[in-house]
């Protein structure tokens, strides 16, 4: 008899889940990743099709953080083992606040 954790882990692959369930680490683990000084403005809200989502603070953060791109997803990776992450894309929180 096959283990619950073996039959989850086949039909993940078998449906081509895997990737965006593992990309939903990078979410969990944002603040820690991006560090004290970008997580205090940012939140990662979603990970789709190898996009991570990014809530921010405001437009001047937006335009900092379009300089570190590169950056962050190259450290997401290493984090994860894989190229999961192939975008990020930044959006203002509603109302400009993260809390």
């Amino acid at each position: 008899m096959e283990s619950v954790s073996g039959a989850l882990s086949r039909a993940l692959r078998r449906y081509g889940l895997e990737s965006e369930l593992r990309g939903w680490q990078a979410v969990d683990e944002w603040p820690r990743l991006v560090g004290e000084r970008v997580s205090r403005h940012t939140r990662a809200v979603g990970f789709r099709h190898g996009t991570l989502r990014v809530e921010v603070e405001g437009s001047a953060w937006m335009h900092e953080l379009g300089f570190l791109k590169r950056d962050l997803i190259r450290r997401l990776n290493r984090h994860l083992e894989a190229e999961l992450v192939r975008d990020l894309r930044f959006y203002l929180a509603p109302g400009g606040n993260l809390r």
